[in-house]
C-alpha cells in the first residue's frame, strides 16, 4: 500500500491526520460523554459508549482529546483490605469461593456482600452511617443494600429479605462475605438455612478473599463525589440514585464486557431463551 509502518501504526491508534472540524465534533462527543457520567468514564468506558453510539475511535486519541480539554477522570482509591471484627464464640463459615466449581456461571449462583462506613454530619455533628450490599458475583449487580445508623445483624438481614423476595434464588445460592459478627449471628444463619443456600466466608485475616464488595466500595465512595452526607436521609437518597439510576442501570463494567450490570444479566436471559 506504500505506507510506513509508522503511519500504519498511527492510523490504527486513531492519530491520523483528520480534519479540524471532524476533531472538534470529536471533542465534544467525549466532553459530552464525559459530562453526562460526572467524571465517572475514563478514555475505555467513553470508547465503548462511544461505539454504542456507532463513532469508531481509538483509545489515544480519546485520551489526546480529553487532555486538550482538561478533562480528567475520577480515580478511585486502591483497594485496602480492613479489619473484620468477627465474634470470637461464632463459627466461621469455610470460604467455599476457593474451589474454582463454585465461581458463578450465571445470576443468583453466588452473592457477595460487606458493610461500609459513610461520614454524615447532621446538625453540625459528625456521625457515622453503615452501608450493606450485597452483590451478584456473575453480574456485578448490586441486589440488595441498606443504610442506617448502626450496624447490628438487621442491617444485614433486611436487605437479604428483600432480596429472597424480588429474585427468588433458587437452594444451593453460595452467600459469600467476611466473617464479621453480623454474618455469623444466629438470626443471619437461620435464614440462610430456612432456604437452604450456603454460607461462604473469607479466611481468617485474609481480606483479599472479599476484595470484590470492598472493590465496590471503593468505586461508589469515590465515585459519589459528595460524599459526606447530611444524615440519614440525605445518604438514603444518594446511595438510592447512584445504585438504581447509575451503577445497575447504565455504568459500564469492564469485568462484564462493557455492559451495564442490568445489561448482562438481560443478555444472559436473552441467550437461554434463544
Amino acid at each position: 500500500m506504500k505506507i510506513s509502518k509508522s503511519a500504519y501504526y498511527r492510523y490504527a491508534r486513531g492519530l491520523s491526520h483528520k480534519p479540524k472540524g471532524v476533531k472538534v465534533l470529536l471533542g465534544k462527543e467525549v466532553k459530552a460523554v464525559f459530562d453526562r457520567h460526572k467524571r465517572r468514564y475514563g478514555s475505555r468506558r467513553i470508547k465503548e459508549e462511544l461505539k454504542d453510539k456507532g463513532i469508531e475511535i481509538g483509545i489515544h486519541q480519546i485520551r489526546s482529546l480529553m487532555k486538550a480539554q482538561n478533562l480528567v477522570a475520577i480515580q478511585p482509591k486502591s483497594f485496602v483490605p480492613k479489619t473484620t471484627q468477627s465474634h470470637p464464640s461464632m463459627r466461621r463459615s469455610a470460604n467455599l469461593l476457593l474451589n474454582k466449581s463454585n465461581l458463578p456461571e450465571g445470576p443468583n449462583e453466588v452473592i457477595v456482600g460487606d458493610i461500609t462506613y459513610l461520614s454524615s454530619i447532621e446538625n453540625g455533628k459528625k456521625q457515622w452511617l453503615y452501608l450493606a450490599i450485597w452483590m451478584d458475583l456473575f453480574s456485578r449487580k448490586i441486589v440488595g443494600w441498606e443504610i442506617d445508623e448502626h450496624m447490628d445483624e438487621t442491617l444485614v438481614i433486611r436487605p437479604m429479605k428483600k432480596l429472597i423476595r424480588d429474585r427468588q434464588p433458587p437452594k444451593g445460592l453460595i452467600v459469600h462475605t467476611d466473617g464479621g459478627g453480623q454474618y455469623s449471628s444466629i438470626n443471619f444463619r437461620v435464614l440462610l438455612a430456612s432456604q437452604h443456600f450456603n454460607q461462604s466466608m473469607t479466611r481468617k485475616e485474609n481480606h483479599y478473599d472479599n476484595a470484590f464488595a470492598e472493590s465496590l466500595f471503593s468505586r461508589i465512595k469515590s465515585e459519589l463525589e459528595d460524599n459526606i452526607f447530611l444524615g440519614l436521609e440525605d445518604a438514603q437518597l444518594k446511595i438510592f440514585e447512584y445504585i438504581e439510576a447509575y451503577y445497575n442501570t447504565i455504568r459500564k463494567h469492564s469485568a462484564i464486557g462493557y455492559l451495564s450490570p442490568n445489561q448482562y444479566e438481560n443478555k444472559y436471559w436473552a441467550a437461554l431463551e434463544g
